[in-house]
């Protein structure tokens, strides 16, 4: 139960940040190129995002509660193995409630600055 709580505190917190991100993303700017290259990935941008990722991924141990599994640690992963992976999330083809809740609210750019700042972690 106290997971829970912890877990549901964490998205009230979540919230506010993710939502100015993902309103700040639906406003496209005039200027904008539209190009298939690569987003580079900004790391002090995708530190910001992260603040709730360590609510499960930064537990020692941790075990998820749906279903009971234990919660990888995502520091130190590729940027593409990352990127990859929330994007499965988003679109549905990797199934976890709650990651796919959480990816569905990042844009593209945020999917590359959280792999970018994850990918740099060394513990």
């Amino acid at each position: 139960m106290t997971r829970l709580l912890m877990l549901a505190a964490c998205f009230a917190l979540a919230t506010p940040a993710l939502s100015a991100s993902a309103q700040d993303a639906a406003t496209p700017a005039a200027d904008a190129p539209t190009t298939n290259a690569p987003l580079t990935g900004n790391a002090d941008t995708g530190r910001a995002l992260t603040y709730t990722c360590q609510g499960c991924h930064g537990v020692d141990g941790y075990r998820n509660v749906y279903p009971h599994y234990h919660v990888p640690k995502i520091g130190g992963q590729s940027p593409e193995y990352l990127v990859n992976a929330l994007h499965e999330y988003k679109r549905g083809t990797r199934r976890h409630p709650t990651m796919q809740a959480q990816a569905q609210s990042f844009t593209d750019q945020d999917i590359a600055d959280i792999a970018a700042f994850l990918s740099e972690l060394t513990k």
